[in-house]
């Protein structure tokens, strides 16, 4: 094609379609005043051309850092230490959190995982009761079950969320099946108002994993309300760190003060004469999972700027995905309209290598050669992990599933772009540049 049919091409498509029919350069074709095309396309940094990304380093490893704490919260431990009022600290936060989430009851515990199992207590199911949950999941949310009897039922995610697939749950249904227990991942909400619906037509138990989710809501109820119980944890990577630290939210009565007195001894005599656990105001139920106090300090400072941090958070997201998104073969987990979604750990893209025309390994390798901090990380699937095959542990033998489909289609082509904490208009536009000249390039990818 000569300089006059380019100048047509680029005068008559629009940029998706140009790059979507493999045009020869968007990057790389300038076209000055007098008309004429100039070739400027460079080659790509892992081909020896220059790299794209030439923003600071150090400067980019403190937009990235986390956790972030600041004056605020040295502050309250040192205010902490000084007035000796350490258990103030835990129903101050939980009056916060109850606040902020609308939640009828809530309870502070020392980690999600302690909260995961104060509330399997609190269910109070049969032994061999089945509970089904995304194999793509942190193992206490399968663990936490056997101390109980209980026993996971493993559902596949949907490939354009990450998150609990309903249909996959449907066909997994069983006589035993009495709970299920979504997990947002990634801070995205999963579709809670089918799943609710599902579960009420088929009389079975809500709980939720929202511990990637702070602050996330869907038709303006916020994560861990739409379940009968859900979970949130304040560990150091997650949206609101406390270092450690977890929530339990509780919307009846009942299940509020069977989870509290399981893990919070001091809790039985704090209830009324006709709860159900006041007769056991001397030991509560054998454990004492109590969040630590310069835990609560910690988050309840982190709840006074998260809705600040998660709009400045998705600002930055969306600068950069609305760019990339527009090309062919990359995407972003879909959310709906009536979904407001938190990111935890970083920003999800997926490739599809068939539209893209090359693999994720490429585009990684090319991407960093350019100097974007793009990563994988593959989510372990429980469903693989070796605790589930051996039976002794478990009442009945979990199924294990023969294929995840959902999973392996998440695990093996996503990549994660790091989430930027403060204002970056220059690196994002470097690394929307770096994508753009990455996909100009890619006959050369499909051969890596």
């Amino acid at each position: 094609m000569d300089a006059k049919d380019t100048n047509k091409t680029l005068s008559n498509t629009t940029r998706r379609t140009f790059l979507q029919a493999g045009g020869m350069a968007f990057l790389g074709l300038t076209v000055p005043a007098h008309g004429r095309v100039a070739r400027s396309l460079e080659s790509l940094a892992i081909s020896g051309g220059p790299k794209t990304v030439s923003f600071p380093s150090d400067r980019l490893d403190e937009l990235t850092r986390w956790p972030r704490y600041g004056s605020a919260e040295k502050q309250a431990i040192n205010e902490l230490i000084d007035n000796n009022k350490f258990y103030d600290e835990l129903p101050a936060f939980e009056t916060e959190w109850k606040a902020y989430t609308q939640s009828p009851y809530v309870k502070a515990h020392m980690n999600g995982s302690s909260a995961i199992t104060s509330m399997f207590f609190a269910l109070d199911l049969p032994p061999g009761s089945e509970v089904m949950l995304p194999s793509y999941d942190f193992f206490s949310d399968a663990l936490a079950q056997r101390f109980f009897s209980y026993v996971p039922t493993f559902v596949d995610i949907d490939p354009h969320t990450s998150c609990f697939d309903l249909n996959d749950a449907k066909r997994k249904l069983t006589r035993n099946t009495r709970a299920l227990f979504p997990m947002h991942a990634w801070g995205l909400p999963c579709e809670m108002d089918h799943i609710t619906d599902f579960a009420k037509e088929k009389g079975l138990i809500v709980i939720e994993d929202a511990a990637h989710a702070h602050g996330a809501s869907m038709q303006g109820k916020k994560m861990g309300t739409w379940g009968v119980m859900g979970i949130y944890s304040f560990q150091a990577s997650k949206c609101m760190p406390a270092v450690e630290g977890g929530m339990g939210m509780y919307q009846t009565r009942e299940y509020y003060e069977r989870a509290a007195a399981f893990g919070h001894y001091e809790d039985p005599a704090k209830f009324p004469a006709d709860s159900p656990v006041h007769a056991y105001v001397d030991t509560g139920f054998g454990m004492k999972l109590r969040m630590h106090p310069f835990a609560a300090a910690i988050a309840r400072q982190q709840l006074r700027t998260l809705d600040e941090r998660t709009a400045l958070v998705e600002a930055n997201v969306r600068r950069m995905n609305d760019r990339l998104i527009q090309l062919p073969g990359l995407s972003e987990p879909h959310v709906r309209a009536d979904q407001k979604r938190a990111y935890y750990y970083a920003n999800m893209l997926l490739l599809d290598p068939a539209k893209a025309g090359f693999s994720r390994d490429a585009l990684v390798k090319a991407l960093q050669a350019e100097g974007v901090r793009v990563s994988v990380w593959v989510y372990p699937e429980q469903h693989k992990l070796k605790i589930y095959s051996e039976a002794k542990w478990w009442h009945h033998p979990p199924v294990i599933p023969s294929s995840m489909p959902g999973n392996d289609y998440i695990n093996k082509n996503h990549i994660f772009m790091p989430l930027l904490y403060g204002e970056a208009p220059e690196v994002i536009d470097q690394n929307i540049k770096a994508f753009e000249k990455v996909w100009t390039h890619r006959s050369e990818l499909a051969a890596l």
